[in-house]
């Protein structure tokens, strides 16, 4: 399999995380002695406290997908290794973040990192369980990813339409969600039908080649696509 990764931007977004999260909770201690040695300084206080809480999220938000080792696309990486040459995958360098072009298709990555059971409900995903702690100060929640899947459908498909030859067919765009945490499992109610396969880090590639067995792209194709995203920006 071939990897495609634009390092210059997990770099400088891993910098930016560990800024964030640094001037964040810096800015919270300053507040946090503000309140308790100047109670009087009521406002500073609080616009310090609230200011802190949002550069930390910040911080975590960065950390978590390009500062935490093995990163989330070092992950997929490891699950999908022993894919053939006729793979790409293209990280943070193709319209979405984590993109798979080879004979199963077109697939489109989301990798989410939260723990607890990820159950789909009433057309929407929720998590269940885990840390309380961890979801305030070291992860941020699951937040909408049925959303998330269809944006960025909708933006690789929108991509191709422009950037593949006049009168090409655009392939269709297949979408995986990968909760990559050990600790996390999921939960799909029969007769349930979320707009995204939903799989464990180490169900992907087997997801990948069973798909791949009805659902194949000629290598003309392949090509076409992977000249398409190469030539991107």
């Amino acid at each position: 399999m071939n990897i495609i990764r634009n390092d210059k931007l997990i770099k400088r977004n891993s910098k930016i995380g560990q800024f964030a999260l640094l001037g964040g909770l810096v800015v919270l201690a300053g507040g946090m002695f503000i309140s308790f040695r100047y109670p009087e300084q009521y406002g500073i206080s609080l616009a310090a406290l609230m200011l802190g809480f949002l550069a930390s999220q910040v911080g975590i938000y960065f950390s978590n997908r390009w500062g935490r080792r093995p990163r989330l696309d070092e992950q997929l990486d490891a699950a999908l290794k022993g894919l053939d040459k006729k793979y790409t995958l293209y990280h943070y360098s193709s319209p979405v973040s984590h993109l798979l072009v080879g004979p199963s298709g077109l697939w489109v990555l989301l990798p989410y990192y939260q723990r607890g059971n990820m159950t789909y409900e009433n057309g929407r995903w929720r998590q269940h369980g885990g840390n309380l702690y961890l979801k305030l100060f070291a992860q941020e929640g699951l937040g909408r990813p049925e959303a998330e899947v269809v944006a960025e459908v909708d933006r690789m498909q929108g991509f191709l339409s422009k950037r593949l030859p006049e009168g090409s067919v655009v392939p269709p765009v297949q979408a995986a969600m990968v909760f990559t945490n050990p600790k996390a499992t999921i939960s799909i109610p029969e007769g349930a039908e979320p707009p995204a396969e939903a799989v464990t880090l180490k169900e992907l590639k087997e997801l990948i080649r069973k798909t791949g067995k009805g659902k194949s792209l000629t290598p003309d194709k392949v090509t076409m696509v992977q000249e398409a995203v190469q030539g991107n920006g």
